[in-house]
């Protein structure tokens, strides 16, 4: 009996042996947390991947909030129900239920967790790996990126959780509030982060422009200050009254910082928004893209954000979103060479190839918008005719042009979508320049504000012949004089239309015109002229009949419907939407 029972205890430990060795087998194609945190630099490669992760209906560069929230662009594509951009351009339809609202939230926290992820690796394993002096770099870059998705975020949805390496680390995520800091607290965090970015890394990196760079934290943390200098976000405590001088100093400081530095004005506007200048002088930090012969892969590092927004009969499948209203083409108008401020929209105007009238544009304008009898993209074999509007009685005929390359360039990729290889600026440096005169008005600099924006109006000037010649007889523009700048309210006048014309169609005029105070007042104005748009006798933009905006309630996105209840009672919901 006794040889029985030990008989039995000897199969029976084999079988547990045999069994321990079965569950012990690591899994394929699954990577171990501790294995992976030895790699700090494949984990910070991957946060940078991240910038690069997104898709048209979450696309980091938030064109669909910053222009279509603005009088800046219409929607486009196929009407008013392709994709669930619509409510972004009307306002009063806007819910918390939008699937692309809650895909842009998860993303940027997919974003945020990779970065978390880098930072315990690298303070786990980043000096015995890659030493010193390289480890303490990346974890400045991690900061940078991080700082980047939240602001990304609290721009957006205002009230969001704070996740870092402690919560991850605690597996706490869940039980973390959006309301847990104040706005300004939320800021301040992100400042930080920058700060830290700041602290860690040197003016020029060793890549030629993917990596972040001290400067480029430099224009963030300016960022940062501009936005919070004039107020809370929301328009009954945003604009004039409530200017934080002490903030708008550390505007002038940081943007000192960039000034001073290696990166500048490139010589021609054009040349901005063609791929090969996307790292030149302007390009202070942008999302990096390639062409596949540049990467060796198949269809290259395409910018997915912008995958819809090819001219319509232009590209192999070009979408035609993102269409430039006819509000921003009337502001390009000029009398004398200046900015037609108050008449800008008395009629609607646009110029028409090779008919030369009494009205004269800013050349911004053609480098900007895509016009039937024009050519796309400075190349004349490809201009543009009606035909190449898909939805003409909705949307109009305009197209935006900066940033799609030249069609003669092809696609990056060229399937059932097309995408190119176009660089996502996130700042540049004219854009730099332009929050530092905005500063230097509200601490009483005007003169120094003049000369910037005549900088950039030189410019401007300058970027006629090599690719617009065509348009050299519509083009005139000026400079300002002194007395232009004799006082606040003319200045802001002036800084506010440079910003406008400038940076047209790079995502930023919703969130300018939040920041000012200004965007109920702005916006319903513009609803009203909208809906009446016509371009040679065909109306479109009826839908703006629909369209309101109200303060209090639309100054944020709401959080979403998905994120709200995922937990419920977690989170709170912005102010005004239920």
């Amino acid at each position: 009996m006794k040889s029985l029972n030990i008989l039995a205890i000897s199969f029976l430990t084999l079988g547990m042996t045999a069994c321990n060795d079965f569950i012990d087998v690591p899994p394929t194609g699954v990577l171990d947390s501790e294995h992976a945190y030895q790699q700090p630099d494949k984990l910070v490669n991957a946060a940078y991947a991240s910038l690069g992760d997104c898709w048209y209906s979450y696309p980091f560069n938030l064109w669909p909030y910053g222009d279509l929230g603005s009088d800046d662009c219409m929607k486009g594509g196929g009407g008013t129900t392709d994709t669930g951009y619509h409510p972004m351009e009307i306002w009063s339809t806007l819910t918390s239920t939008p699937g692309e609202l809650d895909e842009l939230w998860y993303r940027l926290y997919c974003n945020i967790s990779r970065c978390n992820r880098a930072l315990v690796s690298l303070q786990k394993h980043g000096v015995e790996v890659l030493g010193e002096e390289t480890a303490a770099q990346r974890v400045g870059e991690v900061h940078f990126l991080r700082g980047h998705n939240y602001f990304k975020l609290v721009t957006m949805f205002r009230q969001v959780p704070w996740i870092d390496e402690e919560v991850m680390q605690n597996n706490s995520q869940e039980k973390v509030p959006n309301n847990q800091y104040s706005y300004e607290d939320l800021f301040g965090k992100v400042i930080h982060e920058f700060e830290l970015a700041y602290d860690a890394l040197p003016d020029v990196t060793e890549d030629g422009g993917g990596r972040a760079n001290r400067i480029a934290a430099a224009a963030y943390l300016a960022k940062c200050y501009l936005t919070l200098a004039w107020g809370d976000g929301y328009e009954k405590s945003d604009g004039v009254a409530f200017i934080n001088q002490e903030y708008m100093k550390k505007v002038e400081q940081y943007t000192k910082v960039v000034k001073d530095s290696r990166f500048g004005y490139l010589e021609d506007f054009g040349d901005i928004f063609l791929p090969e200048y996307k790292n030149s002088k302007e390009s202070v930090f942008a999302v990096q893209t390639s062409q596949y012969d540049q990467d060796n892969t198949k269809y290259g590092r395409a910018n997915w954000s912008i995958m819809l927004n090819g001219c319509w009969g232009m590209w192999s499948c070009g979408w035609d979103f993102h269409k430039p209203s006819q509000d921003l083409v009337n502001a390009f108008k000029t009398k004398n060479g200046l900015p037609m401020f108050e008449a800008y929209d008395d009629s609607d105007d646009y110029p028409l190839n090779g008919t030369p009238s009494a009205q004269k544009w800013d050349p911004r304008l053609f480098h900007t918008v895509g016009m039937p009898t024009f050519p796309y993209k400075y190349e004349a074999e490809y201009t543009m005719t009606k035909s190449n509007s898909r939805t003409p009685s909705t949307y109009g005929f305009y197209t935006s042009l900066k940033e799609v390359p030249q069609r003669s360039a092809g696609e990056t990729f060229d399937g059932s979508w097309q995408a190119f290889a176009t660089n996502d600026y996130v700042f540049r440096y004219t854009d730099v320049m332009l929050m530092r005169a905005e500063a230097l008005i509200e601490l009483g600099r005007l003169e120094e504000a003049r000369e910037i924006i005549n900088d950039i109006r030189t410019r401007a000037a300058n970027s006629v012949n090599k690719h617009i010649a065509y348009a050299k007889d519509f083009c005139e523009i000026a400079l300002y004089t002194a007395s232009d700048f004799s006082d606040k309210d003319k200045a802001r006048t002036r800084l506010r239309w440079e910003r406008r014309l400038e940076m047209a169609m790079e995502s930023s005029r919703y969130f300018d015109l939040r920041r000012w105070g200004i965007a109920s007042s702005v916006l319903n104005s513009y609803f009203e002229k909208a809906a009446k748009s016509e371009y040679e006798k065909v109306k479109y933009g009826q839908y703006y009949k629909d369209a309101h905006y109200t303060p209090g309630k639309n100054e944020f996105y709401p959080i979403p419907y998905n994120q709200l209840y995922y937990v419920p009672g977690l989170y709170v919901q912005n102010e005004g939407y239920n």
